[in-house]
Order: structure tokens, then C-alpha cells, then sequence
């Protein structure tokens, strides 16, 4: 079993198609309330079989809580214990590929690893199926922080090319969340979220699949949150953000493009009204050395097109070691893209939960 984070730790088990996966948060403190109509409908922005945009596999998504809490939803100081059914698999779908791995999935290397005891049906324990699961940690979490002061919120960057407004790096604020949430397609700019969604039906109708790239955005944070080197805001984050199958890349503030410009131009120059000391510009993203400075935190998270597609691909048949065509069947979204943002806003508000926590400790 793996964990995440270094006060609060957090485990996630369980495979695609077997009766339940489940959630075990450790150090979780008492007195969180847990707002149950807020964290499903966090959740049913995450869940399957919407639109046409999304697998037609339909899971209710309702986590069972088995330990952690008290009667009226708060949380005690004990491990949080809880589990989602899986209602609606269908394993035939998943015959016929036992010997023959699927390209770009984990069905190799998870093979080679196990001797070949592992269970792939439907992506097995690889399958973004599981982020459910850090939904469930990171809604409860994610409105703990609003408790707080501190908002998060997630949008579309980009899908197949196709760019969306990105968040304004300064100004931004947990009104622009609000507005986003209001959209059935999550985008600021909802002319390129039309242009968005005709790329994916295109991708669609000929069998294929497309990526894109997720922009997130945190708002509230105290300054110098955080630690050098290994415990660093980008380092916590990074580390969580890549848990979410299918994330191929991360970028804080400007991320790749400050290597094409001069310090004059990457640099953050401060300003002061007197009583807040902040940045004209925030190409660092909110983060230096790897501590908050007090700015918007913004990053940036490209996701890969949906290994899944319905085209004839290459593959070989592990039991002849011939190579082989195949075609992978079954359900399956031609874009994950919008369907990880609230994955994304569930993940840091992880980070960044385990992190005060981390002060907290440390102030004690």
C-alpha cells in the first residue's frame, strides 16, 4: 500500500472492477465538519456517464464512511475508513486483452512486475476509477480550507490545441471559481469551450481520443507556507498532482516559458500599499523556494489523450510473443480533461491541507 503526505498520510486501494475501492486517511484532525451535500456535489462533477463527452459507465459515486466520523458527519481524531461501490462494470469487456497489453496503459510493465498476477479489468489499480476516492478526501478537505479562508478552484486550459482564457495570475479569486462551477463545461471563456467540445466529438465519432491541459488556481494562502528542497510547495504538489493517471507534465506560474526570457522579465518586482507587501507580476506562480509568498499559487497539469480508443492499434500477444492487431472495447471518455478538474482542485487542496498541518506541528 502507497501513501501520500507527511502529516496527514493517505492510502487508496482497491481495483476498477472489484466490489468496492476504499480510503484510509491517518492524522486527520477532529472537528472537520463534513458538508455531505457539498462533497457529492463535488463529486458528481468527477462521476462518469453525464454526456457524450464521458464514458457511459454509470457509478453513483456515494462514498460509505466506516470509521472517522461521529453520528452528525464530523470527524473524531480516528482513521477515516471509507468506500465506494463499484456498480457497473462490465469484466467481458476485458477478455479478450489477457495476454495482449494495451498501448500506453500500465498492462505491461504491470505484468512484467507481478508474474502476471495482477487484475486489469478496467485498468485494474491503475484506473483514473480511483480518483473518486481522492474526491472524497480532497472535497472534505477542500471545504475545510474555504472554512479557512483558503479557495481553490480548477478549469480547462486547453483541450487538442484549443486554448481557453487562463486565470488572471494576480487578481484572481474565488468569484472566478464561482462562475466556472456554473458552466456545464468548465472554461472562463465559454466561445473556446464550444471550439473544445467539437475537437472532442471529432475525436469521438472517429474513434480516437484527446488531451489537454488543466489550470488551477489557490487563493488565501499565507505567506511562507512550506519548505526548501524535498517539503516544497511545487514538491508536495508535483508529487500529488502526478497520483492522477494520465498527468504527463506540471508548470507553476510560467513554468516552461521563463526559460525563454531574462531575469529582468521572469522577476516578481515587489510593491507595497503600506500595510501588504505583493508582486506586480506572479511568474513564479506564488511559490519562491519553495514557500508561499502570498500570491495566487497557480500551476498547470497536461493530461494525455485516453489511452482507450476504439482505432486499430499495435500491440503483441505476451503468451506467443507475436506481434498482434488489436482494438480496445468496451466504455471509455474520448477526453478525461474535463472530468480530472475537480481531481485537481481534490489533490491540492490535499497538498496543501497536509502542509498547515505540517506548521501546525511544528508551531506547537
Amino acid at each position: 500500500m502507497t501513501y501520500y503526505g507527511k502529516s496527514l498520510k493517505i492510502s487508496i486501494y482497491g481495483g476498477s472492477h472489484d466490489s468496492e475501492i476504499g480510503l484510509v486517511a491517518e492524522n486527520l484532525p477532529a472537528g472537520i465538519v463534513i458538508d455531505c451535500d457539498s462533497l457529492l456535489t463535488f463529486m458528481e462533477r468527477r462521476a462518469p456517464g453525464h454526456n457524450r463527452f464521458s464514458t457511459s459507465r454509470k457509478e453513483s459515486d456515494r462514498p460509505v464512511f466506516l470509521s472517522g466520523v461521529d453520528e452528525i458527519m464530523t470527524t473524531n481524531g480516528e482513521v477515516l475508513r471509507a468506500v465506494i461501490r463499484n456498480e457497473n462494470q462490465r469484466s467481458g469487456d476485458y477478455a479478450s486483452l489477457v495476454n495482449i497489453p494495451r498501448p500506453s496503459h500500465a498492462d505491461y510493465p504491470a505484468i512484467i512486475k507481478s508474474g502476471g498476477a495482477v487484475d486489469l479489468r478496467g485498468g485494474g489499480h491503475f484506473s483514473g476509477r480511483l480518483t473518486s476516492l481522492m474526491c472524497v478526501i480532497g472535497g472534505i478537505l477542500k471545504d475545510e480550507l474555504a472554512r479557512r479562508g483558503i479557495f481553490i478552484g480548477a478549469h480547462i486550459e486547453a483541450v487538442g490545441g484549443v486554448q481557453d482564457n487562463r486565470f488572471d495570475p494576480i487578481s484572481v479569486t474565488k468569484n472566478d471559481f464561482e462562475k466556472i462551477l456554473c458552466r456545464e463545461f468548465p472554461v472562463i471563456n465559454e466561445e473556446a469551450g464550444e471550439r473544445m467540445m467539437a475537437v472532442i466529438d471529432d475525436a469521438r465519432m472517429e474513434l480516437d481520443s484527446v488531451g489537454g491541459v488543466v489550470e488551477c488556481a489557490i487563493v488565501g494562502l499565507p505567506v511562507g507556507l512550506g519548505e526548501h528542497i524535498f517539503d516544497g510547495m511545487e514538491s508536495r504538489i508535483a508529487s500529488a498532482v502526478f497520483s492522477i493517471p494520465a498527468v504527463k507534465g506540471i508548470e507553476f506560474g510560467a513554468g516552461f516559458a521563463s526559460a525563454t526570457m531574462r531575469g529582468s522579465e521572469n522577476n516578481d518586482p515587489y510593491v507595497t500599499d503600506g500595510s501588504t507587501v505583493t508582486t506586480k507580476t506572479n511568474n513564479a506562480g506564488g511559490i519562491c523556494g519553495g514557500m508561499t509568498t502570498g500570491m495566487p499559487l497557480i500551476f498547470r497539469a497536461a493530461v494525455k489523450p485516453t489511452p482507450s480508443i476504439g482505432k486499430e492499434q499495435d500491440s503483441v500477444n505476451l503468451r506467443t510473443m507475436e506481434n498482434v492487431k488489436m482494438t480496445v472495447t468496451g466504455r471509455h471518455d474520448p477526453c478525461i480533461v474535463q472530468r480530472a478538474v475537480p481531481v485537481f482542485e481534490a489533490v491540492a487542496a490535499i497538498a496543501v491541507f497536509d502542509a498547515l498541518l505540517d506548521r501546525e506541528d511544528m508551531e506547537r
